[in-house]
């Protein structure tokens, strides 16, 4: 799980380089406002790629199965009726998108004095968002047989050029948010195209045909992809009612915000990588039936997140003010000790999400898509009515404390559901020797 998990940790820690380095070239050049601008952005265009995401990870799942029972012709079927699926979901994805963004600034309760700066990022990156349905669909197909390099290698190239064009754009060409907007677009579609090319190169199943498919091949993807959808993008609407929430408190809680949310994906991102691979693993063993290798994968898994979440939350603690000082000038006090903050209250609980992400990929994998919701909603209705609840008496930091009572809860309920159904959960032949 380990080997194969590593690309997939570096190739996501390299795309939030490119979503850092818009944050930080324009913190640190642009100003806060323009921080607060592109951090809330960066909020919502989570919330609209994860549709997407969790349509591609739902497949990838299916894809998984089929691949670990060795069943060639069906695995074809299935990425073809995920391409075409999910595809035209991104188009209209894409048209609905900018058909709402007059109606963002209230929804998200965006100051008058960051709203220009804002409508201007996003009139921007949602062109981006085929080039994300482009990426995603192929490196999750690639990943599901096995291939998490190939994923890693457009990534570094899509990541290198967004800074670069950051700094041409920002820098030398003074086209301030929209420079940053247009390097994130065009670092996007450079991922996307590339792995494309190369999926249609090295798979031949993968090329484009207009046959007409299998239903079942419809409904398993659409069974497995629309809870998994519908979890991912939970997961971030009820982000992004915390968003409109922080917003509230004006630009310099945003401009933390926005800074500190950065640190902290990429804080915790190896373990939500870690639990891709753990899906993907749990999957193909489900698919073999390999009983005795999930429960071992399982123990293993945890061992691991615990450990290393445990050793991040200390880094964490300590270089929070450095961390944060990366992102805004030493002078904004204000914007630094907000963002502090944060980081040591929900910084001190990445265990609960690092547990959090296995069993959503638990779920997902033993084929209970329905149960990685339930989870989600209690994680994030947790969250947020307790930040709604508590925040305008106790004030933002009741928002900053939610968010770790909202995964306790979740891992909570979650282990005990594996707990008490784990004779029905795994595959019902006895383990066969290891491969």
């Amino acid at each position: 799980m380990l080997s194969f998990a590593l690309p997939m940790i570096l190739g996501n820690l390299l795309q939030q380089c490119y979503n850092i380095a818009d944050t930080l070239i324009v913190g640190k050049f642009l100003g806060p406002d323009a921080l607060a601008a592109v951090g809330s952005s960066f909020t919502l265009m989570t919330f609209l790629t994860s549709i997407l995401l969790g349509l591609c990870m739902g497949s990838g799942v299916v894809f998984s199965l089929r691949f670990g029972a060795e069943d060639a012709q069906r695995l074809k079927e299935a990425a073809h009726a995920a391409f075409r699926l999910i595809g035209l979901l991104s188009v209209a994805l894409t048209v609905l998108s900018f058909a709402l963004l007059p109606r963002l600034r209230w929804f998200l309760q965006v100051p008058e004095t960051v709203w220009p700066e804002m409508e201007t990022y996003l009139g921007l990156v949602f062109w981006g968002i085929g080039a994300t349905f482009l990426y995603n669909y192929f490196a999750c197909y690639l990943r599901a047989v096995g291939n998490s390099l190939i994923p890693l290698l457009f990534l570094a190239l899509s990541a290198g050029g967004n800074i670069a064009l950051d700094l041409l754009f920002i820098l030398v060409f003074h086209w301030g948010v929209a420079g940053a907007a247009g390097a994130t677009v065009l670092a996007q579609y450079a991922a996307g195209l590339g792995i494309l090319a190369y999926c249609q190169k090295t798979c031949p199943h993968l090329r484009p045909s207009l046959h007409r498919l299998p239903g079942g091949s419809y409904r398993a993807i659409f069974g497995f992809s629309l809870l998994t959808c519908v979890q991912q993008s939970v997961m971030n609407f009820g982000i992004l009612m915390i968003q409109g929430l922080v917003n509230s408190f004006g630009p310099t809680v945003m401009a933390a915000f926005a800074a500190a949310v950065k640190i902290d994906a990429f804080a915790y991102l190896p373990v939500q990588d870690f639990g891709g691979a753990f899906s993907t693993f749990i999957a193909q063993n489900h698919g073999a039936g390999e009983a005795q290798r999930i429960r071992r994968g399982l123990r293993g898994a945890v061992l691991t997140v615990v450990l290393f979440s445990a050793v991040v939350s200390g880094l964490i603690f300590f270089l929070a003010p450095a961390l944060m000082g990366l992102f805004v000038e030493a002078g904004e006090e204000a914007v630094i000790a907000a963002g502090v903050r944060y980081l040591r209250i929900e910084g001190a609980f990445y265990v609960g999400i690092g547990c959090l992400f296995l069993l959503y990929g638990l779920c997902r994998a033993l084929g209970k898509p329905g149960m990685s919701v339930v989870l989600t909603l209690f994680s994030l209705g947790t969250r947020v009515a307790l930040a709604y609840a508590l925040a305008p008496r106790f004030g933002v930091e009741a928002i900053w404390w939610a968010i770790p009572i909202g995964w306790v809860l979740a891992d909570t309920v979650g282990f005990v559901y594996y707990g008490l159904r784990r004779r029905q959960l795994l595959p019902p032949r006895e383990s066969k020797t290891d491969r």
